[in-house]
């Protein structure tokens, strides 16, 4: 089998094009094709993973290693004959200790497995052995009452046991997991230590699976403070002990499979409840907004996703109007609206907003003026950025003893707004949402107009006041229950709510003392944005080179496909918000040329974004009578006509009951059956 066989023959979703192929990344949770394999003349494999994971993370998903990449299938006494550096070995032993084979780690980093040939040296494979788990003797000899930490390398197996705690883990990574793996840990209280990645997630949820019903107790610990991409071994090098971890272990939650929802079908629905979503993917944080991400994290128990798009909004609010990108007609400035979910003093959405607004104020003090809140109205809202506002009087003169009227001139009544900038910050962003539903409100259709970035006016003779070329954004911050009640009665989610980013928040660890931002490195960060914004300010248009043209030739369909119910009305607008994330990401690198990194940082954003809305707003459809009945067929069970009509005190006429039924139908929600009396 040659290395471009081998390799390809492990992926999923392969494509040809005209260079090599395409495929799902295995390293990450990839719906996009992002992984590139091609060979060169010499017969080495290239891949890259255009959601920069790492190849070596690509190689570890697959159960291959660098060497596998090369032609010659060579190896010397130290491994691979490709000058690397042997740095540790982890030996995998039976339950009697005998050595079976090992795993080696090289730096530049990379792994290999072996086995004893029995005359002293090595064979470069493991065929016809069976896996096992790590340190195998170790957990056979420990009390059965002591938990297991099962976590995802081989070091951090050593690091956890090097506490005097019983650790293992499973050679490969996280998608080497086998089902027979699970007899070892039977009746013991297992708990999960993932990565903080995506693969991390998935591979704690397989092994949970595994272990239910086997293991007397699965408990997955998600350990504060960890980077993105972070393990057990970096929070134990940033001071975490064996007495914390047994006492986070024993706070961690009891995993139990999830349970599909019931009642809406007579027969099921098959679905899965919507779940939180998954941890921002590692490009998120790619360039000078990771860099603030990374610096106030430590210091804050605010949820990372908040920090980075209360950045990402105040900046594109910060730099103004001048950069864009055009498709076709359209002007695409980059303005961002984000609306943050979560409990109410819980969700530390405040504290999200306090060290990016201190940063971006200190970077352009004249901005930090142009942050206000109180959205009440559209004329409100076109008044905080109104153009001067003249009128015409008429010039007055005493002729024969008379005033008479012989000329005009306009006179300013108003000096109105030069700086169009404007941060609008809705703490109570409900408040705003039941504005926007009064009959007769203007706020909804001057928000939609403000992100589009046209002119505003409202054509009534008491509101002169026009504000053109603004440059409006805003953050909401709300509840989940308040959100889905004040969309349920008004029309926001038509055009309105697809010109917001819906991002769920949580309190990402506890600080009981509070944090203690370094105020040196904040001063830095405030100058490196202060040279961006400046830059900004004569970017003008921005375009994207080659290589982000294919990447989004690739994207662009499954983004602007439609989707069903009110998930499909919020998220409606995905290309212009991945267009305007991409930009903003490239105008903090200081580039007017949109780079894949700077695409794929936005569509990382982009993803959970949609996967908060999935989370927020789940099946809903976004009809206040389809969505009440949904709930109770799946509270109570199936209903009759009569039954349904009941539900409302029979003040719901017939036909719209039928409607929203149809409506619930066709999202493949409920099923109706006919019964004869």
């Amino acid at each position: 089998m040659t290395p471009l066989e081998r390799v390809v023959s492990r992926l999923q979703g392969v494509k040809r094009n005209r260079r090599g192929f395409t495929a799902h990344c295995p390293a990450h949770d990839d719906g996009k094709h992002s992984l590139s394999v091609r060979e060169t003349e010499g017969g080495v494999v290239l891949i890259k993973c255009f959601a920069q994971c790492a190849t070596e993370d690509v190689l570890h998903a697959l159960g291959l290693t660098w060497s596998d990449l090369y032609p010659s299938d060579d190896h010397d006494d130290d491994g691979p004959s490709t000058g690397r550096r042997i740095v540790a070995t982890y030996d995998y032993r039976d339950e009697e200790g005998r050595l079976v084979y090992q795993v080696v780690r090289y730096a530049p980093k990379d792994f290999r497995q072996r086995r004893p040939d029995g005359t002293g040296g090595w064979i470069w494979n493991l065929d016809g052995v069976p896996p096992m788990l790590y340190r195998l003797p170790e957990l056979r000899a420990a009390d059965p009452a002591e938990c297991v930490f099962l976590v995802e390398g081989e070091k951090d197996a050593d690091n956890v046991a090097g506490l005097g705690l019983v650790a293992t883990t499973n050679a490969g990574g996280a998608a080497q997991w086998r089902e027979d793996f699970a007899e070892a840990l039977r009746d013991r209280v297992v708990i999960l230590l993932p990565d903080n990645d995506e693969a991390g997630c998935k591979h704690a949820e397989t092994v949970a699976h595994s272990l239910n019903g086997v293991a007397a107790e699965v408990r997955v610990l998600d350990l504060p403070d960890l980077p993105p991409k972070g393990d057990v071994s970096d929070w134990l090098a940033a001071g975490g002990t064996a007495e914390e971890l047994q006492r986070l272990a024993a706070e961690a939650p009891l995993w139990a499979p999830r349970q599909e929802p019931t009642g809406a079908r007579s027969e099921g629905t098959g679905q899965q409840p919507p779940t939180w979503p998954p941890p921002l993917k590692g490009p998120a944080f790619h360039g000078l907004a990771g860099e603030v991400v990374r610096l106030l994290d430590p210091h804050t128990e605010a949820d990372p996703a908040a920090t980075l798009t209360n950045i990402l909004v105040m900046v594109g609010s910060a730099m103004g109007r001048g950069p864009h990108v055009r498709v076709g007609s359209a002007h695409h400035g980059v303005n961002l609206n984000v609306v943050q979910v979560g409990e109410t003093a819980k969700g530390r959405k405040g504290t999200a907003y306090a060290g990016p607004r201190a940063l971006v104020g200190e970077a352009d003090p004249e901005w930090a003026a142009r942050v206000v809140s109180g959205l009440s109205s559209g004329e409100g809202l076109i008044w905080a950025v109104r153009d001067p506002i003249e009128k015409i009087e008429p010039i007055k003169e005493k002729i024969d003893g008379r005033l008479q009227v012989v000329d005009y001139q306009t006179v300013m009544t108003d000096p109105g707004v030069a700086d169009k900038r404007l941060l609008v910050v809705e703490q109570e962003f409900a408040a705003a949402l039941k504005v926007a539903g009064r009959e007769g409100s203007t706020l909804s259709p001057v928000l939609r107009e403000a992100w589009d970035g046209s002119d505003l006016r409202i054509l009534t003779k008491n509101s002169p006041a026009v504000a053109t070329a603004p440059h409006v954004s805003v953050i909401g911050h709300i509840t989940k229950d308040e959100l889905l009640r004040q969309l349920d009665s008004t029309e926001a989610a038509n055009g309105f709510a697809n010109r917001f980013l819906w991002v769920c928040v949580r309190r990402s660890k506890v600080l009981p003392e509070g944090g203690h931002l370094p105020e040196a490195a904040l001063h830095r960060l405030a100058e490196q944005l202060a040279e961006v914004l400046a830059f900004a300010g004569e970017a003008g248009e921005l375009t994207r080179d080659d290589d982000a043209k294919a990447l989004w030739a690739e994207v662009y369909p499954d983004l602007s496909e439609g989707k069903p119910g009110l998930v499909g009305a919020v998220t409606a607008r995905a290309e212009a918000q991945v267009l305007r994330l991409s930009a903003l990401y490239a105008l903090l690198d200081c580039s007017t040329t949109i780079r894949v990194e700077h695409l794929v940082a936005a569509l990382a954003v982009w993803d959970y974004c949609e996967a908060s809305a999935r989370y927020i707003f789940g099946d809903a459809v976004g009809d206040p009578i389809a969505d009440r009945i949904l709930a109770a067929l799946r509270t109570e069970g199936p209903k009759s006509q009569t039954e349904l009509s009941a539900l409302f005190g029979r003040h719901i006429e017939a036909h719209r009951i039928a409607r929203a039924l149809d409506t619930l139908r066709r999202a493949g929600l409920i099923a109706s059956e006919r019964h004869e009396n």
